[in-house]
């Protein structure tokens, strides 16, 4: 990028800022979009900050993750979100539409833990998975008898092991969008891949191919892209117990007189294997803010406070009752004060 560019640029954001500054009165209510497994909990947090008087009761809108990363860095002003939640850390190329597009100045805040469950209906089989058996179903190639990587051929969990129940398999998830997608590759569908011997020798000899084969999901049917709204493939799995969803561990406590999570190599989705790491879905879930809006649009900065303090975001928090597992108190200790710092993530921090 040429210094003349860059120069041009600065300049092109500053005068935005300077504008957006003079039409903040345009809006006096906090905008936020993002991710659907995180709705749930700043929905709370901005419900409970209308009712404490911090300001009139923010906007929050399900977009998923990579749709609400979308509209945040589209750029600075009233026609643009404050705030996203997300269920994965930004990526390089949304941080860089961002700085692209005047974003400049992004604080990251991670508000808790959140475990990614494969649930059923407590009518249909109780059934056990482990991580290769997951990538196996819903890989779009699997190894055939020879090694050879084939267009996936099973029909019936029974055909992956004759152990599992001779049902069809039936997967509803989100769509390419979707946080919640994005960590179920790396967090099943990768160390699933790992575990299938002929997937993982490629690792070693043809790493192009060994990705592919992690990131790619079938698509004959048996995984469903059900959209941003967990709620409907809950709905779904209840009409069908033969059925299985992914979606955050919050849905699945909220739903657990219907529902139950898969257990996977042995450890169940519970909210103690999930804070201890000891169950593989974990996953952290933040929300970020657009630092050049903190001042212009009122209470920001409040709601943040909000959302980091102990009475929210602790074990005993009003978070916790809603399904968000708690980080270990010297991490979110850690946060409520970098939160208040209001830090700007720096582009040497963003890795994926």
């Amino acid at each position: 990028m040429s210094a003349k560019f860059m120069i041009a640029a600065a300049a092109v954001a500053a005068a935005s800022v300077a504008g957006f500054a003079d039409a903040a009165s345009a809006r006096d209510q906090i905008r936020i979009v993002g991710s659907s497994t995180v709705y749930p909990f700043t929905t709370a947090v901005a419900e409970q900050f209308g009712k404490s008087g911090g300001g009139k009761t923010p906007v929050v809108e399900s977009t998923g993750t990579g749709g609400g990363f979308k509209l945040f860095c589209a750029g600075v002003g009233v026609d643009h979100p404050d705030l996203t939640n997300a269920s994965r850390a930004i990526k390089k190329g949304e941080f860089d539409d961002c700085k692209k597009n005047g974003v400049t100045d992004i604080v990251e805040i991670k508000v808790g833990i959140d475990g990614l469950t494969i649930a059923q209906s407590k009518a249909g089989p109780n059934i056990k998975l482990t991580m290769a058996q997951v990538f196996l179903a819903l890989a779009e190639q699997v190894p055939d008898k020879d090694g050879k990587l084939v267009a996936n051929p099973y029909k019936n969990w029974s055909d992956i092991d004759p152990s599992l129940p001779n049902i069809k398999i039936e997967v509803l998830g989100p769509p390419p969008t979707s946080g919640t997608r994005d960590s179920f590759h790396e967090l099943f569908m990768e160390p699933g891949a790992e575990k299938v011997p002929a997937i993982a020798a490629l690792k070693k000899s043809d790493r192009k191919a060994f990705d592919k084969a992690w990131k790619s999901i079938r698509k004959d049917g048996a995984y469903v892209e059900a959209g941003e709204n967990d709620n409907v493939i809950v709905q779904k799995l209840e009409t069908n117990r033969n059925a299985f969803g992914i979606f955050g561990y919050s849905f699945l406590e909220e739903n657990l007189a219907k529902l139950r999570g898969v257990t996977i190599d042995g450890v169940a989705p519970e909210y103690d294997a999930i804070a201890e790491g000891k169950y593989k879905g974990a996953r952290p879930l933040f929300i970020y803010a657009k630092k050049q809006h903190v001042g212009v649009i009122p209470g920001i900065d409040k709601f943040v406070a909000e959302y980091v303090s102990a009475k929210a975001m602790s074990k005993d928090g009003y978070l916790a009752n809603k399904g968000l597992v708690a980080l270990p108190k010297a991490e979110a200790d850690k946060v409520a004060a970098s939160s208040k710092m209001m830090k700007p993530l720096a582009e040497t921090e963003v890795t994926n």
